[in-house]
């Protein structure tokens, strides 16, 4: 590196770390600028939130320090993007920009493509690297799961020995929620941002807390306790998915090397959640090949089949419907930023069949309440959940036996619902049912203290059920669904799961996700 080498430009955006990062590692011989943009107009989309931002600023504080040991000070700058990147370039002459490829939402698919005009424009080169799993330019779903895999086993990229920064720039400020024009978004229960609280969290997880993980999975308190809670950093990047899966395959391989007594449920829990990383990448695979299913459904003969319903959709995201364990749940996110899959998959669900909501309206809703929103796979999983892709099963939730199946004792439903906490266990989960008598005692009259359920479950259900069926008997649905599966279907071909995995499958008795009316 001499005084006369020009800088390049580490664009960062959600890939807020220094280690496994393929920018850093090929900016060797270069003054480098790490440069994150803050941008209001896309805090201003409708799928993002305030909880989601504090989370961020805490990773960019933490990685500040962080580059900072490198000899790298990070610049952060609010604006428009490409405003800033000229301005970047005009003061320090950066002629190469360097960045890892993200399959986010519309609106930053339509920013990268203003960055792609400037950087033609200006002469800069721009290389894009992949972050994960996930291809582009997308290629052939068949042989994705081999590629995936010789990727994934690449050793970890390090930095570049030597990197210094130019000076001149101010490091510049984190704003604040506040400064950036957000509401209010109380989360008292959020996880932290940053590396450190991400690699703490993965150490817990492998180490301590994984072992229940298969059976755990799927209720609400269990699975926040048991469950990776590793979405949030691989959401923003403080951990890498390489070094996620390096770490577990090598926490499975050293208790593969135990003696069968000593290894307890741990090998079949990381079998199972290894193979769920896999599935991570192949869900933000299909937003990668087909950016438009963010709005639109897979399958068009879909669009337009439910109506808008603002008081329903309220009640539903305010968590009163009038079904305790579905009320529950939906507090419990809007209170932590977190929820086990299944209960995400459960209030989609109900959105969706029981209340007849257009995806899109619950999918906004569930976007700017967890703080791991992905898009790439909350958009597929919502319309999976809601039967628009035109190639899943339909799966309908019953939310009283849901309850009664994850929540037998009503605990969660106390903790999060407080105006049933002294309703008998005979009521808690279908309060409506419950004498007037006995509502006066346990000071909790149904309509008034809590309300009623907004529709009838099951006669609902049904109506949605047959309705969607009604639409996948339409002339011409099957051919066009075909279509959908050989674009986005999965593709597990020459990938031979680990012989717990195959048993723990066996054993399985609930493949859907879901469970019957």
């Amino acid at each position: 590196m001499t005084d006369a080498t020009p800088p390049c430009i580490v664009w960062l955006k959600r890939d807020l770390r220094s280690t496994d990062h393929a920018p850093l590692a090929a900016a060797g011989g270069r003054p480098v600028i790490p440069l994150y943009v803050v941008e209001p107009e896309l805090w201003r989309q409708p799928d993002l939130s305030a909880r989601q931002y504090a989370f961020l600023a805490e990773c960019l504080a933490e990685l500040r320090a962080d580059l900072l040991r490198l000899g790298l000070p990070l610049v952060v700058r609010t604006g428009d993007v490409v405003e800033v990147l000229e301005d970047v370039r005009a003061r320090t002459g950066a002629v190469a920009l360097l960045s890892h490829a993200e399959t986010g939402n519309l609106w930053t698919f339509a920013r990268d493509r203003r960055v792609a005009a400037w950087a033609r424009a200006r002469g800069v080169a721009w290389q894009e690297f992949r972050q994960t799993g996930v291809e582009r330019p997308p290629r052939e779903r068949d042989g994705w799961a081999r590629r995936w895999e010789r990727f994934m086993r690449r050793p970890l990229a390090e930095p570049a020995a030597g990197l210094g920064a130019p000076g001149g720039l101010d490091p510049g400020d984190i704003p604040t929620p506040e400064q950036l024009g957000l509401a209010a978004d109380p989360c008292p229960g959020r996880q932290r941002g940053g590396r450190q609280a991400a690699l703490e969290t993965l150490h817990s997880f492998l180490e301590e807390r994984g072992e229940p993980y298969q059976r755990a999975m799927s209720a609400p308190a269990a699975g926040a306790r048991h469950c990776s809670r590793l979405s949030p950093h691989l959401a923003f990047g403080t951990l890498s998915m390489r070094e996620v899966l390096q770490a577990g395959e090598a926490r499975l391989a050293a208790l593969r090397a135990l003696p069968p007594a000593e290894r307890g449920r741990w090998p079949a829990a990381l079998s199972s959640f290894l193979g769920r990383l896999r599935w991570h990448c192949h869900f933000i695979q299909k937003l990668e090949s087909e950016p438009c299913i963010e709005q639109a459904s897979f399958h068009p003969a879909y669009d337009g089949l439910r109506r808008s319903d603002e008081a329903r959709l309220a009640a539903w995201a305010a968590g009163m419907t009038g079904w305790p364990f579905v009320d529950a749940c939906m507090r419990s996110l809007r209170a932590t930023g977190w929820l086990n899959f299944r209960m995400r998959a459960m209030l989609m669900a109900v959105a969706s069949y029981q209340l007849w909501l257009p995806w899109r309206d619950s999918g906004l809703v569930l976007a700017r309440l967890f703080t791991d929103y992905e898009p790439g796979i909350h958009w597929p999983q919502c319309q999976m959940q809601s039967a628009t892709t035109g190639i899943n099963t339909i799966r309908i939730y019953n939310p009283v036996k849901q309850g009664l199946d994850h929540d037998a004792d009503g605990a969660f439903i106390r903790r999060w619902v407080p105006e049933l906490a002294r309703v008998p266990a005979r009521w808690l989960h279908q309060p409506w049912r419950m004498p007037p008598l006995q509502q006066a005692d346990a000071g909790c009259v149904i309509g008034r203290d809590y309300p009623t359920p907004l529709v009838d479950h099951v006669a609902a259900a049904r109506a949605a059920r047959d309705a969607v069926w009604q639409v996948r008997r339409t002339p011409g649905y099957r051919e066009i669904a075909d279509a959908i599966q050989r674009r986005h279907g999965s593709r597990r071909s020459g990938i031979t799961p680990p012989a717990e995995r195959r048993a723990a499958a066996r054993r399985r008795a609930d493949p859907q996700l879901g469970l019957d009316l």
